[in-house]
């Protein structure tokens, strides 16, 4: 049986010296003195800042959802159906990526491949493969479905080969005596593990995923992004004001939705 310790003790220190650890704390403090003194903030452009903030405080205040209606509920619609396809087809790319990833489970060569697949998915920001697709298939919500579906893909597999490897692996050894194939395995053994959190992890994924469509829209792949920057451009506080407030709304009832679900299934 486990014993746990039942005092608390001080953890090791890195630095056993007291010397080296008044050194690198003085360090630390003199590069963050030197790193704030290299912004060279401009306090003219900071207070006209300020100043546009406010009108744009303002206009979230007062939010006008009439005006520009059918900009908003065009781009709303594309947000959406972004999102709900990437998801799906991102979760569908990821699941035997993220098998393949999993140590326990995929050869050597199988593994190192996906989770090379992954590290690409994952080093680079949406924003960043947002500007590549749109170069390569033009402005619109197709630019933003693939964005969307490839960083979902480094998402949801990480953590699924991750579940993977922290299975029971005794429930996994009772199947493969009773003799069992490598595919009776994931699904017998692997499977029923997994899935409560491969639910959760694709609905948290969805959330991000709606909430990336505002920010990839800036650069022109479509959705309400692309509406929100114009209503910005043109000094429409109060319009840009609704589409926030319709994004945060989505947003509500999507984590409500995701948490009584997960509950539910679980």
């Amino acid at each position: 049986m486990t014993q746990y310790p039942t005092t608390w003790t001080r953890p090791p220190q890195i630095f056993k010296h007291r010397g080296w650890r008044i050194g690198l704390q003085i360090g630390v403090l003199v590069w963050f003195v030197l790193a704030i003194g290299s912004i060279d903030a401009n306090w003219e452009r900071i207070a006209a800042g300020m100043e546009r903030g406010m009108r744009f405080v303002q206009g979230f205040l007062q939010p006008n959802f009439t005006s520009r209606w059918s900009d908003i509920s065009t781009g709303l619609i594309e947000s959406l159906t972004m999102t709900f396809t990437s998801t799906i087809v991102g979760i569908a790319i990821s699941i035997p990526i993220g098998i393949g990833a999993a140590r326990n489970l995929a050869p050597r060569p199988v593994y190192y491949v996906c989770r090379a697949i992954i590290a690409v998915s994952r080093a680079l920001q949406e924003i960043i493969v947002a500007i590549f697709f749109v170069a390569m298939f033009g402005f619109g919500p197709f630019a933003g479905f693939l964005t969307l579906a490839f960083a979902t893909i480094g998402f949801i597999a990480k953590l699924l080969a991750e579940d993977i490897e922290d299975i029971d692996e005794t429930q996994a050894e009772a199947i493969r005596a009773t003799g069992a194939s490598w595919w009776q395995l994931v699904n017998y053994a692997v499977q029923p593990q997994v899935m409560p959190r491969l639910i959760g992890l694709s609905l948290y994924r969805f959330d991000i995923n709606f909430r990336e469509s505002a920010v990839i829209g800036i650069v022109g792949a479509g959705g309400i992004g692309a509406t929100l920057n114009t209503a910005i451009d043109r000094y429409e506080y109060d319009s840009a004001g609704a589409i926030l407030l319709i994004i945060i709304g989505i947003v509500l009832v999507s984590e409500y939705g995701s948490s009584y679900l997960r509950k539910f299934l679980q």
